[in-house]
C-alpha cells in the first residue's frame, strides 16, 4: 500500500519519510495477501478519492457514495486496512520522536528542548545557583496517576507486538545494516503486523477490573520500571555539565493509579477489588525484584580473595544463612568465596517468601533497601564503582519510587454513597450539611464509634472498603496508599464522612488520627466556584484541622476538568479552574496549611489535555510549588509511555517544567486584574451561549444521540465501568464526560473544545475589549495556553465530516447543523485574528503537517461509519455484523485521531 502513497506523505525529517515508506508498503502487502488484490485496489481507490477531494476543496457527496452500502464485511475490512496503516503511521511518528532525541545528543551543540539540561541552563541564566536547586529538589514530588478511563483500549498482545516494530525500526539508529540482518528486521516487521491483523482490536468481552489492571501494569512494570533510574541518571549528568556538581538526588518521582479503587459510578469496583490491586501490584513489582537480583548476583562475581568486602555483608550473609537454610544450600560450593553473588541469591529467595507472606518474609521495604545498601556501600569502599556499583543503584532507584506496591491506589467514591451510608448508620442524616457535619463530628474525631446495625446494603460494602484499606496498611504500609477523592464534594459534612467511615473500617483504633489523605473533588462549575467557601469552612472545623495538623498541614484538592467543560464550555471550566487555584491558595497561606492540586486532566483540550509542560507553566504563581499530581488515562498512556524512550522524555519534561514554575515563577503581572475581569466576562459569556444550546434546548440530547455514534460507543466493551452515572438513557449530565467527548470526537465535531467560544469574543469585542484580548493572547501564559489548546482541537475538527453525520439526525439537522458551522467559523476567525496568522497552526508546521496528511486516511473510515449507523439504526440497533463493523471503524478513527477522549 505504499510507494504511490510516499508522494502523498511529506514528513519534514528523512528518517519518519523512510519508516512510513516501509511500513506502508507492508500493510499494502499485508492486505494482498490476508483480503487480496482486488481488496486492496478497493481501498486504495478509496484513499486516491480521498486525497483528490482535500486537494480540490470539494464536499464528500462522491466519496461517501462510492464507501455506501459496502457489506459489513468488507466494510469492517476496510476500516481495519486504514486503522492499521494510522497504527504504522503512529508507530514511526514515536519512533521519530526517539531518532529527534538522539539527533539532540549526538550533535551535542544544545540540549532538546524542555529536557532537564535545557531546563537547568535556563535556571542557571535566570540566576538559579546549584545551592538553590539543591535545596528545592527534596520539595519536588511527580506523581502521575494512572486511570480506567479507556477510549483507546488495545489489548496487551498488541502493544506488545507494537513494541517489537519499534525494536525492529531503532535497530537502524546503531548504523548500516547487513542484507541478513535487515531481511530479520523485516521478518519481524511483517510477523507482528501480521499477527496483529489477525487479532482483534478489542476484546468482545467487557473488560474485566483485573483486565484494565493487566493493561495499566504493562506500562508501570516494563517502560517506566526500566526508565526510572535513566532519569535520575540525565539529571545528574544535567547537573554536572551545568553547575558542575554531582548531588545525590532525592527521590523526585513516584507513581499511583485508580485502577481497582475507582468506585465512582462502578459497581465492579468495591474492596475485593481493592485487596486483589494492591496483591497484585505487590507481587509483579516483587517479581521484578528478584529478576533484578538475579542478574546482579550474575554480575557480581567479585571473589573475598581478590577484593575487600564490607563485614556488614559478611554479616549479613552469615544472617540469612541461618534464616533461609533451603535458600543458602542451593547456593553451589564454587560460589562459597562470592559473598555478593550468595547475598543477592539470598536476598531473591527473601523476597520470594514476602510475596509468599511467609515468616522469613520482609517486613517493609526499607529492610530490602537496607540490604542493597550494604552491597552498595562494599562497592564504593572497595573498587567497585565501575565493577557493579552502577547497577545497584538502579535498584535502588526503583526500590524508592516503588516499594513493595508498585503505585500508590487510589480511591475516589460519590459523597452521595457516603451520605446513603451514613443514613443508614445513623437512622436519619439531617438535611442541612452544617447540622450533618456536626452530628459526624464525634465519629469522624474517634470520641464515639458509628453505629452498625445488622441490615445495612449501602453501609456494609462501604465500610468494607476501609476495611480492606487497613488491612493493605498492614501489609504493605503507608506508602502503599494513594489519597482518598470525594466525587462531588460540597461541604464539610463530606469530608467528616469519610473519617467517620474510615475509623468504622478500623483503619485506625481509638482516637488515633486517620492515616489516610482525603480529597474533596471539585468538578462542575458551580462546585469550582463554591471551591473557596468550601475549603475555608473546611480549615475552620476543629476535627478536620486537627486531622490536617496530623497529615502534616498539607491538604490535596482535586480539580476536575472533564465534567467542569461539559457543563460550562471550554471557557468557563479552564477560568474556573484558574480562578479557584488562585483563591483556594490564598485561603491555604492564610491558615498555613501547604496546598497540592490533583489535576484531573484528559486526553482532549475540552477535558484539559495538552501540552503537560505548558499546562504547568500555565498555572497560577505557587500553584505548583514542587508538587504536580495529574491522572494519566486513554491513547495519552500509550503515547507518553508505552516506549521507553518516550516514557523517559515525558518524565523529563514534566519534571523539568516543575523545577522551572518551583524555582522561577513567572514575576507577578500588574496587568493581571484587567485580564482576569476580562477573562470572568468572556467565561460567563461562554457558558450562556454553551448552555443555551446543550443545557437549555431540550431537543439537543435527542440531536447528540443521532448526530454522534454515541450509542455505538455506550455498548462497546472498552471499560469495567458503565457510561451513565445511575445507568439509563437520561439527559447530558447523567453520561459521563469521556463518551461525550469521545462520541463529538468520532464525528469530527470535537462541538465541546470550542461551542460557545466564538460568540465569546464577539462579544468581548462589543464591549470594547477587543485590545485587551490581544495583549491577554500575547503576554499572559492562561490566555495563550488556553487560545493553543483551542487552535488545536479547531484545526483537528471537519464540518464537512461532521455534517454528514448531522444529516443522520433528520429533521433535528436543519435546526442544529447551521447554529454550530456558524459558531464553529467565528470561533476560527477569532483565533486567526487574536494570533495574527492566515491559517490555523501556523506557528506549529509539524503538527500541521500530521493533521492534514491524516485527514485523507480518516475520512474513508468515518463515512464507513455514518453509512453503517444509518443501516444499523434502521434495523433496530442489532448486535450483528454491522455492529461489528461499526466497532472497527470507532476504533480506526480513535486511532487515526489520537486525541479522542
Amino acid at each position: 500500500m505504499q510507494e504511490r502513497r510516499d508522494a502523498d506523505f511529506r514528513p519534514h525529517e528523512q528518517g519518519l519519510r523512510d519508516d512510513v515508506r516501509r511500513l506502508g508498503r507492508l500493510v499494502g502487502e499485508l492486505l494482498v495477501e490476508q483480503q487480496g488484490e482486488a481488496f486492496y485496489q478497493r481501498v486504495e481507490s478509496a484513499r486516491s478519492a480521498a486525497i483528490q477531494r482535500r486537494l480540490n476543496d470539494e464536499p464528500t457527496t462522491a466519496l461517501a457514495r462510492e464507501l455506501a452500502g459496502l457489506d459489513a464485511a468488507t466494510a469492517d475490512a476496510v476500516s481495519r486496512a486504514f486503522s492499521t496503516y494510522f497504527q504504522v503511521v503512529n508507530i514511526a511518528e514515536r519512533v521519530q520522536r526517539i531518532r529527534r532525541r538522539r539527533d539532540y545528543q549526538i550533535a551535542g551543540a544544545q540540549p532538546q528542548p524542555d529536557g532537564l539540561h535545557d531546563v537547568l541552563l535556563r535556571l542557571k541564566e535566570a540566576g538559579v545557583g546549584a545551592d538553590e536547586i539543591l535545596s528545592a529538589l527534596p520539595r519536588i514530588d511527580v506523581e502521575p496517576v494512572f486511570t480506567a478511563h479507556p477510549t483507546e483500549a488495545s489489548r496487551r498482545a498488541l502493544l506488545e507486538k507494537e513494541q517489537e516494530i519499534v525494536r525492529a525500526l531503532v535497530a537502524d539508529f546503531a548504523g548500516p545494516r547487513t542484507e541478513g540482518e535487515r531481511a530479520v528486521d523485516w521478518a519481524r516487521l511483517r510477523m507482528a503486523l501480521t499477527s496483529g491483523w489477525q487479532t482483534a482490536d478489542i476484546s468482545h468481552v467487557r473488560p474485566s477490573v483485573q483486565d484494565e489492571l493487566d493493561h495499566v501494569d504493562f506500562y508501570l512494570s516494563d517502560p517506566i520500571y526500566r526508565v526510572l533510574p535513566v532519569f535520575y541518571e540525565v539529571l545528574e549528568d544535567a547537573m554536572v555539565a551545568v553547575y558542575g556538581t554531582c548531588p545525590k538526588l532525592p527521590r523526585l518521582l513516584r507513581f499511583a493509579s485508580w485502577v481497582g479503587g475507582d468506585m465512582d459510578g462502578n459497581p465492579n469496583v468495591g474492596a475485593d477489588t481493592v485487596a486483589a490491586t494492591l496483591r497484585t501490584q505487590r507481587r509483579i513489582v516483587l517479581a521484578r525484584y528478584r529478576h533484578e537480583c538475579a542478574e546482579l548476583a550474575r554480575l557480581l562475581t567479585q571473589t573475598s580473595d581478590r577484593v575487600g568486602v564490607e563485614r556488614g555483608v559478611l554479616a549479613r550473609l552469615a544472617d540469612y544463612r541461618a534464616l533461609l537454610p533451603e535458600a543458602a544450600a542451593k547456593i553451589r560450593p564454587r560460589h562459597a568465596n562470592m559473598p555478593y553473588r550468595g547475598l543477592l541469591q539470598l536476598i531473591g529467595a527473601r523476597l520470594a517468601a514476602t510475596a509468599h507472606d511467609e515468616p522469613s518474609a520482609y517486613r517493609e521495604p526499607a529492610e530490602f533497601a537496607a540490604d542493597v545498601e550494604l552491597i552498595a556501600a562494599s562497592l564504593r569502599a572497595n573498587g567497585g564503582a565501575h565493577a557493579g556499583w552502577f547497577a545497584v543503584r538502579r535498584l535502588q532507584r526503583r526500590i524508592a519510587a516503588f516499594g513493595f506496591h508498585l503505585a500508590r491506589l487510589d480511591t475516589r467514591q460519590d459523597s452521595r454513597v457516603h451520605a446513603a451510608a451514613l443514613a443508614e448508620a445513623l437512622g436519619e442524616s439531617p438535611p442541612d450539611p452544617a447540622q450533618l457535619a456536626a452530628r459526624l463530628a464525634p465519629y469522624a474525631s474517634g470520641a464515639q464509634a458509628l453505629p452498625m446495625p445488622a441490615a445495612a446494603p449501602a453501609l456494609e460494602p462501604t465500610v468494607a472498603v476501609f476495611a480492606a484499606l487497613a488491612d493493605a496498611r498492614r501489609r504493605y504500609g503507608d506508602a502503599a496508599l494513594g489519597v482518598y477523592v470525594i466525587s462531588m464534594a460540597g461541604s464539610v459534612a463530606d469530608v467528616l464522612a469519610v473519617l467517620a467511615l474510615a475509623r468504622a473500617g478500623k483503619l485506625v483504633e481509638g482516637i488515633g488520627t486517620v492515616p489516610l489523605d482525603v480529597a474533596p473533588l471539585f468538578e462542575t462549575i458551580a462546585d469550582l466556584r463554591a471551591a473557596p467557601q468550601t475549603f475555608r469552612a473546611l480549615l475552620a472545623d476543629p476535627v478536620y484541622r486537627a486531622h490536617l495538623a496530623a497529615r502534616g498541614d498539607r491538604q490535596t484538592i482535586m480539580l476536575g476538568y472533564s465534567d467542569s467543560a461539559k457543563d460550562g464550555g471550554l471557557l468557563a471550566a479552564r477560568w474556573s479552574l484558574q480562578r479557584a487555584q488562585v483563591e483556594l491558595l490564598e485561603i491555604a497561606r492564610e491558615a498555613g496549611v501547604a496546598l497540592t492540586f490533583f489535576h484531573g486532566r484528559g486526553g482532549s483540550v475540552s477535558r484539559g489535555g495538552g501540552k503537560t509542560s505548558r499546562a504547568i507553566m500555565a498555572a497560577p504563581r505557587g500553584a505548583v510549588d514542587g508538587h504536580f499530581r495529574v491522572t494519566e488515562q486513554g491513547e495519552v498512556i500509550h503515547q507518553k509511555y508505552g516506549v521507553r524512550a518516550l516514557a523517559l522524555r515525558s518524565l523529563e519534561q514534566s519534571a523539568g517544567a516543575v523545577l522551572l514554575a518551583t524555582l522561577r515563577p513567572r514575576p507577578p503581572e500588574p496587568r493581571e486584574n484587567r485580564w482576569r475581569e476580562a477573562m470572568r466576562l468572556l467565561a460567563d459569556d461562554g457558558a450562556a451561549r454553551y448552555r443555551e444550546l446543550v443545557v437549555e434546548t431540550p431537543e439537543f440530547v435527542d440531536y447528540f444521540r443521532a448526530a454522534t455514534p454515541i450509542d455505538v460507543i455506550e455498548r462497546m466493551t472498552l471499560g469495567s465501568r458503565p457510561s451513565r452515572r445511575g445507568g439509563g438513557k437520561a439527559g447530558v449530565a447523567s453520561l459521563r464526560a469521556i463518551p461525550w467527548v469521545f462520541a463529538w470526537t468520532q464525528c469530527r465535531s470535537n462541538l465541546p473544545g470550542w461551542y460557545g467560544v466564538g460568540s465569546a469574543f464577539d462579544a468581548a469585542a462589543a464591549r470594547g475589549d477587543e485590545a485587551v484580548l490581544r495583549e491577554m493572547a500575547r503576554d499572559w501564559a492562561f490566555f495563550r495556553t488556553l487560545i493553543g489548546d483551542l487552535e488545536m482541537v479547531l484545526a483537528k475538527s471537519d464540518l464537512g465530516i461532521a455534517e454528514r453525520f448531522s444529516h443522520l439526525s433528520g429533521p433535528l439537522h436543519a435546526a442544529f447543523f447551521p447554529r454550530l458551522a456558524e459558531e464553529f467559523r467565528r470561533t476560527v476567525d477569532w483565533v486567526l485574528r487574536l494570533k495574527d496568522a492566515d491559517r490555523l497552526l501556523a506557528d506549529d508546521p509539524r503538527l500541521a503537517q500530521s493533521i492534514r496528511l491524516r485527514n485523507p486516511y480518516a475520512d474513508p473510515m468515518n463515512l464507513i461509519q455514518a453509512d453503517l449507523l444509518q443501516r444499523w439504526r434502521a434495523a433496530d440497533c442489532p448486535d450483528d455484523e454491522v455492529f461489528g463493523a461499526l466497532v472497527s471503524s470507532v476504533h480506526g478513527v480513535a486511532q487515526a485521531l489520537q486525541n479522542t477522549g
